[in-house]
């Protein structure tokens, strides 16, 4: 595959980074996954503001222009011969001293990476996939809020229990964190929402989760359909009597979930097997914005759940 690496397009194999760019010795470093529509990258600008945000607290001097990454990924598709494609778009920090750093880093290195979509069978979009409950518990972020960053241990640990689950291995789930007080948080690449009596929950940030730019995009959604939303802290016996679960993510869009999975295998059926009505509702919705790669910009207010 041919990548963007350093204002260059040039092959995968010969992209390389310092044995000094912080990003590799200390996981100071950020990144964006995002995908296009008819060639076009969806909610590109709050990908954007959320990574340029993060930079910004960790002292990376990069603010990225819209224009000139929409014309990478459209090169990118051109040189790789994609129609549509999932994306990475990587900031590392650069070379520093062997030491943590004084001051801020001035020469990041930016990598735009490009790879097929994975395919989704057109029968998920109905049986959904199940959810498996983690022994394992989501991390604090390290600052504030969860930036996106290269800090991935607790993801990657949760994705090795997964794997100690045959009935939930093999069924492709997804697994879930609880916090450290035991309330419901985020799957390993995913936000977590649930429906009950026609009311649309999600955890909070407080929770520790990752800010996600689908979460926020179908939150909004979501009012502007005039469900009613709430953000709170939440149980795992809430979530078993859930109408309807779903799962979001910039790359899945919107996943239902239809089956429970505890950490003994017992499982509980949500919604009789099948997406739920405000699921299917959303995922319609949603995939109408997607479809003409509109921005969707409700009021600073709304915006402001996500932020």
């Amino acid at each position: 595959m041919i990548l963007y690496w350093n204002d260059k397009f040039i092959d995968e194999k010969k992209a390389v980074v310092s044995v000094y760019d912080h990003g590799f010795l200390y996981g100071i470093g950020l990144f964006e996954t995002f995908r296009t529509y008819g060639g076009q990258p969806f909610l590109l600008e709050r990908h954007a503001e959320r990574l340029t945000g993060g930079c910004r607290e960790l002292g990376i001097a990069y603010e990225p222009q819209i224009p000139a990454i929409s014309g990478i990924v459209s090169e990118l598709l051109r040189a790789n011969g994609l129609d549509d494609a999932y994306f990475r778009w990587t900031v590392s920090a650069g070379e520093g001293i062997l030491g943590l750093p004084n001051g801020d880093y001035e020469n990041p290195t930016v990598i735009l990476y490009v790879k097929p979509l994975p395919p989704r069978p057109t029968e998920l979009d109905q049986a959904g996939k199940p959810l498996q409950r983690l022994a394992l518990r989501r991390n604090s972020p390290e600052g504030a809020v969860r930036l996106k960053s290269f800090h991935y241990m607790n993801s990657i640990l949760g994705k090795r229990e997964l794997g100690c689950y045959p009935w939930a291995s093999s069924r492709a789930a997804e697994g879930l964190f609880l916090d450290a007080d035991g309330h419901i948080a985020e799957g390993i690449v995913s936000n977590l929402f649930f429906a009950r009596d026609g009311v649309v929950y999600t955890p909070s940030l407080e929770t520790g989760i990752l800010p996600g730019i689908t979460r926020g995009f179908v939150m909004e959604l979501a009012k502007q359909a005039g469900y009613r939303l709430k953000e709170g802290l939440y149980t795992w016996e809430e979530l078993t009597e859930a109408d309807e679960i779903w799962m979001t993510n910039s790359i899945q869009e919107i996943v239902p979930v239809t089956t429970l999975f505890d950490i003994d295998g017992k499982s509980v059926a949500i919604g009789g097997g099948q997406a739920g009505p405000v699921t299917a509702d959303l995922l319609r919705i949603y995939r109408e914005h997607a479809a003409g790669c509109e921005g969707f910009s409700p009021n600073k207010d709304e915006r402001s759940v996500d932020r």
